[in-house]
This record gives C-alpha cells, sequence and structure tokens, in this order.
C-alpha cells in the first residue's frame, strides 16, 4: 500500500468529494453517488458488516486501509472509521495507490 493515498484522501477532503458518518456513507451507497469507500482496518464488526454487505450488494468497491487515527488525521476530523469517496476520479486514484 502507498502511503501517497493519504495524500489524495486529503485532497478529496478538501475538494468536498468525500461523505463520513456511517449513515450517510450508507445513504451515497444506496444511491449510487459513491464510487468506493475506504473503511480503517480496525473497524468495529457491526459497522464493518453492514457497510461491506450495503456496498456488495450496489456492487460499490472498498478497501481496509490503516487505522482510524491515521484516516483520522489526513481528512482532519476525529474517530472517523469510515469514507465515501463521491468523485471518480478520486476513487480511480486511491484503488491505484492503495491496490488491490
Amino acid at each position: 500500500m502507498n502511503p501517497n493515498y493519504l495524500n489524495i484522501l486529503g485532497l478529496a477532503v478538501r475538494a468536498r468529494k468525500c461523505a463520513f458518518g456511517e449513515e450517510t456513507i450508507l445513504k451515497e451507497v444506496r444511491s449510487n453517488r459513491a464510487k468506493l469507500v475506504l473503511l480503517a482496518s480496525d473497524i468495529g464488526p457491526q459497522t464493518k458488516k453492514k457497510i461491506t454487505d450495503k456496498c456488495n450488494y450496489y456492487k460499490i468497491p472498498f478497501r481496509f486501509v490503516d487505522d482510524r487515527d491515521t484516516i483520522s488525521h489526513s481528512i482532519g476530523k476525529t474517530h472517523r472509521v469510515a469514507v465515501a469517496i463521491l468523485d471518480a476520479g478520486f476513487a480511480k486514484k486511491l484503488i491505484s495507490l492503495i491496490g488491490e
């Protein structure tokens, strides 16, 4: 995993192309506006199941990345375990940097 993905994530946040919060992310997935969902490696099991099941059903790609502290620091918010990327360009670049 290329650590430069955190820079792209920060750019996506500043461009307002991200959604935060479990319910907001699920809403964006249901409406097919989410192009990619990033989940912290230390996400809780219930939240993990809910978001990954919804992503699988609506065929939205998701990736597990660093822990919640690293993600929170890169986006400038506290205690974030999931981020939905709403822009196809940012999503494509993040997938290429994170890998499969």
